[in-house]
């Protein structure tokens, strides 16, 4: 029986889907370590893609920082962090906050930086403050591209987080590496399939509400979108409201 005959017995037996080592454990601890260094990740990452795209200050910083923690080795990072912290949680977790940043403050910090400064200028002259620019106009304006950043740091992560199983924990990188130690090459299959699938899923639904983010898009039209504003004819004065003039 070939490998693929092997792994696909395995994926179709009921019996390997329950327990605290079936596949469903593996796979909600797979989405929890995921989850947990995406929000991490965002925690840090946004507030200071916002700062930097609002302020247009910092930008030769920021993509500095990019480039620089996107050349980082996620397996050698975790082995250092794991002989510096030890066994656990938080050496893996930390590795992947690292891989996970960059996208999601270059997607923020672009997205910000990017919004039409005309619809801007318009949010300023209307007499909002800066907190109302950047929290009513610019944040609602860069959405798509900030849940992009987001979409690819969860899709990294989740293939990233096998790594996770290197040090002893959980998730479907355990399947990858007990098959490796125990010559299973048809239970590395069946981790390798199941973090593909997972993170065909996860981008669809994350693909789903970059859409739904986009201005106009459905129900979820965009309130703070000034430019409709600074472009709409205004009433003249001696009409009373019957007539306009541009």
């Amino acid at each position: 029986m070939s490998i693929f005959s092997q792994a696909w017995a395995y994926l179709t037996d009921p019996a390997n889907w329950s327990g605290s080592a079936g596949i469903g454990a593996r796979i909600v601890e797979h989405l929890w370590y995921s989850t947990l260094t995406v929000v991490v990740a965002a925690a840090i990452a946004i507030p200071l893609g916002l700062l930097v795209g609002h302020r247009r200050r910092g930008e030769v910083v920021v993509v500095g920082i990019v480039n620089a923690m996107r050349s980082l080795p996620t397996l050698g990072l975790l082995t250092f962090l794991v002989l510096l912290m030890g066994l656990g949680l938080t050496a893996p977790v930390l590795a992947l906050v690292i891989l996970a940043i960059p996208p999601i403050l270059a997607g923020t910090y672009a997205g910000v930086a990017n919004v039409d400064a005309q619809v801007v200028d318009a949010a300023r002259a209307m007499g909002m403050t800066e907190r109302q620019v950047l929290t009513r106009v610019e944040i609602p304006n860069s959405l798509p591209l900030v849940l992009g950043g987001l979409r690819n740091a969860f899709l990294q992560v989740i293939a990233t987080a096998t790594v996770a199983a290197y040090v002893n924990l959980g998730g479907l990188g355990r399947y990858i590496f007990d098959g490796l130690a125990l010559y299973s090459y048809d239970r590395v299959l069946v981790g390798a399939i199941l973090v593909a699938a997972l993170a065909l899923v996860v981008d669809g639904l994350l693909a789903l509400a970059v859409w739904a983010s986009i201005p106009g898009t459905g129900r979820l039209r965009r309130r703070a979108d000034v430019a409709a504003l600074a472009a709409a004819p205004t009433l003249s004065p001696e009409a009373g409201g019957g007539s306009v003039s541009r």
